[in-house]
């Protein structure tokens, strides 16, 4: 939780300290800066099944910055028949502020600590044992990425992260403490697109 609280300081100080356009040297707050958007996920196979959603809301402060706010709601589950005799499936929902770096042509660099709830449900077929878990973690994702990034259109991305806490609770951490991948591609659209 501490490492939150510093990072969500440190990314009030980098928009106070950088909230000017490279165009203009005001500080003045742009309706046409916002955006909204998100991504989705779909996985099929092996008598698995898993969905999620990832919406969005930020702001461009800079050419090369991005902040805004993330959540995310994530369902899996796995079939008994090619699960040994258990049925299980997962419910997570979660938030947190994250910031996008663009160095270089649509390239850009991604820090997305969040707070996740997770619900875990278990049922062996075999003999009618049922249990389910509830669980809270937080998580740093870093990332890299790439999107067609042009401030007041609309604008297509790809990231892939990797959760840097060690919190074994938390949904991208592997059951024997393995950090999975994280690939999320989608879109923003800003509120006010800009005028030709």
């Amino acid at each position: 939780m501490r490492l939150l609280l510093i990072t969500l300081g440190m990314l009030a100080l980098s928009v106070h300290s950088f909230a000017q356009d490279d165009d203009e040297k005001s500080h003045q707050f742009r309706k046409d800066n916002i955006f909204i958007g998100g991504s989705i996920g779909l996985g099929l196979g092996n008598g698995g099944f898993s969905a999620g959603a990832n919406p969005e809301a930020g702001y461009t402060i800079a050419q090369w910055l991005d902040a805004g706010i993330s959540t995310n709601f994530n369902y899996n589950s796995y079939s008994a028949e090619y699960n040994g005799g258990l049925r299980q499936r997962s419910f997570n929902y979660g938030a947190g502020v994250f910031a996008r770096l663009f160095p270089y042509k649509g390239f850009f660099l991604q820090i997305l600590p969040e707070y996740n709830r997770i619900k875990f449900s278990y049922k062996n077929v075999l003999n009618g044992y049922q249990e389910t878990i509830r669980q809270e973690a937080p998580s740093l994702l870093l990332g890299v990425g790439y999107g067609s990034r042009q401030v007041g259109n609309t604008n297509f991305f790809t990231v892939l992260m990797i959760d840097a806490g060690n919190n074994i609770n938390s949904p991208y951490i592997g059951s024997l403490g393995s950090k999975l991948p994280i690939l999320r591609t989608g879109f923003n659209f800003y509120l006010r697109p800009k005028r030709r």
